[in-house]
């Protein structure tokens, strides 16, 4: 029991017999519920109905009783199965890098960097996950959680990243056909997850392309590999979050829902 009478949940009991959930002291703790609605979920309301409903788990047990109690900086929650991110200061952030800018905070030779788009947040230790060459625009993350950036960087995850592509040239069925069998690129095969034409226009075509791997440049080289070079390249995507509705240069928090997305591909 806490001090005010409410039972908080163990994972080694079962759900119907809440207990311990973690070794934080009780300060730490509150109403599930009251967490359910400070990540961004829902109302306090449409957050007990989703407990009375079964969809949300506690350090992996299915919680069904109000007033179940939790450190939201400590427990593994997750609602239909999509885990809530934790309450920490750690900073995460879209920003929609322009034409131009190099993917750093300093550049030696006086280029552009993301530094000058982030205004005051300079100071709250940002950098980069992952790269976009000078040229590319697009989709970019900020974070200052290490762990985080590492895990969405490395290989074994495999965070999709989508991007549009605008070609030289009409990128033809068989074209198309090829790209989605796979292209030998010189260090490596490389198959994307999909292609899409999405417009002809005349002399070039834009086209979207999903895929996993962080490559150098691979875009680019994936399309000069079947005679249609990149003329200009956006990421529109990367994982669950979307560059929809941020513009060249803006910057926004991300919601509880992308990061919980992004947690839940690389295992936080």
């Amino acid at each position: 029991m806490t001090d005010d009478g409410s039972r908080r949940l163990s994972p080694s009991k079962p759900a119907s017999a809440p207990a311990v959930v973690s070794t934080s002291s009780t300060n730490g703790l509150i109403r599930l519920q009251k967490a359910l609605a400070q990540a961004g979920v829902a109302s306090r309301r449409a957050s007990e109905e989703l407990i009375d409903a079964g969809l949300v788990e506690v350090n992996g047990r299915v919680v069904t009783e109000q007033g179940t109690r939790v450190d939201p900086a400590v427990d593994i929650v997750k609602v239909k199965g999509t885990r809530i991110p934790p309450v920490n200061a750690h900073v995460y952030l879209a920003v929609n890098k322009p034409r131009g800018v190099v993917s750093t905070m300093e550049d030696p030779h006086g280029r552009p960097t993301l530094a000058g788009l982030i205004g005051n947040r300079v100071g709250q230790g940002l950098f980069h996950v992952g790269r976009l060459d000078a040229d590319t625009e697009g989709l970019i993350l900020l974070t200052n959680d290490g762990e985080f950036a590492q895990r969405m960087t490395h290989p074994s995850y495999e965070v999709s990243k989508t991007y549009v592509a605008e070609v030289t040239g009409s990128v033809d069925r068989q074209t198309l056909h090829r790209l989605r069998g796979g292209v030998t690129l010189d260090d490596g095969p490389l198959t994307p997850d999909d292609v899409q034409v999405v417009q002809k226009m005349p002399g070039k075509s834009l086209v979207r392309v999903r895929l996993h791997s962080g490559r150098n440049r691979v875009v680019r080289r994936l399309f000069d590999a079947v005679g249609h070079p990149v003329q200009r390249l956006t990421r529109t995507a990367i994982g669950p979050v979307r560059l929809e509705g941020l513009r060249p240069g803006q910057v926004r928090d991300l919601t509880g829902k992308e990061l919980g997305g992004l947690f839940g591909l690389v295992d936080l």
